[in-house]
């Protein structure tokens, strides 16, 4: 009965700022992988930003430095802090976790930015 449950999500205006974070509930070994994705309406699921057991992360390119992702593999949580907010990053953002086979999904938390 694992379980990544997110949290942080909201409203802001252009320019504000956020801070989601993402915690696995349950008994969870530590993860290989933890990432945030984010899925608009009538879009398909994209990833925002990972960071590895070894310490490598990697962004995807429309976040221009914006974002900075932060994890804690001995607790399994994972942070995603959101700065320079744009109307285009309105979505759902979900926590990933990946050990080995093994691939959990949170069930997403609303980020609206209002122009």
């Amino acid at each position: 009965q694992v379980q990544l449950v997110e949290s942080g999500g909201g409203s802001v205006q252009a320019g504000g700022s956020l801070r989601l974070a993402c915690a696995a509930s349950g008994r969870a070994f530590s993860s290989d992988l933890l990432a945030w994705y984010r899925q608009v309406p009538g879009k398909q699921r994209e990833l925002v930003a990972s960071t590895s057991r070894g310490g490598v992360q990697d962004y995807a390119e429309f976040i221009e430095g914006r974002f900075t992702i932060t994890g804690d593999n001995m607790k399994n949580t994972v942070y995603l802090q959101m700065n320079s907010l744009k109307p285009e990053d309105t979505a759902v953002y979900y926590c990933y976790y990946k050990r080995g086979a093994q691939i959990l999904w949170g069930r997403g938390t609303q980020v609206t930015v209002s122009s």
